[in-house]
């Protein structure tokens, strides 16, 4: 079972586990990045490079994130990938420890 990105990344996009992948399954969005899983190998390489924790198995994800499972399939066969770290989004920090963010998540 692939690995997930859930709520914690939205409005923060931090690509450190994009740093660390070895078969390229992130793929960016405008406020989140989401794991193509059918591409992940689940190595979990990418779960302890996350800063805010973001990243679970599909059979851990958080209760009532369930819906991150089939967002992140969608959004991966619509979003490009990323296969390098970049910047986090400017205002990261602040939306870190902010929970309950995915109304603030951006599809385009």
């Amino acid at each position: 079972m692939a690995y997930v990105v859930t709520e914690s990344c939205v409005n923060c996009r931090y690509t450190d586990c994009v740093d660390v992948c070895p078969v390229d399954c992130f793929h960016i969005g405008p406020n989140f990045l989401v794991i193509d899983p059918a591409v992940c190998i689940d190595c979990t390489l990418c779960v302890d490079e996350c800063p805010v924790e973001a990243i679970c198995e599909a059979s851990e994800v958080p209760e009532g994130q369930e819906h991150f499972i089939e967002l992140n399939a969608r959004y991966a066969a619509l979003w490009p990938v990323i296969t390098d770290k970049r910047d986090p989004l400017p205002t990261a920090d602040e939306w870190a420890a902010i929970p309950a963010k995915f109304a603030e998540l951006k599809e385009a």
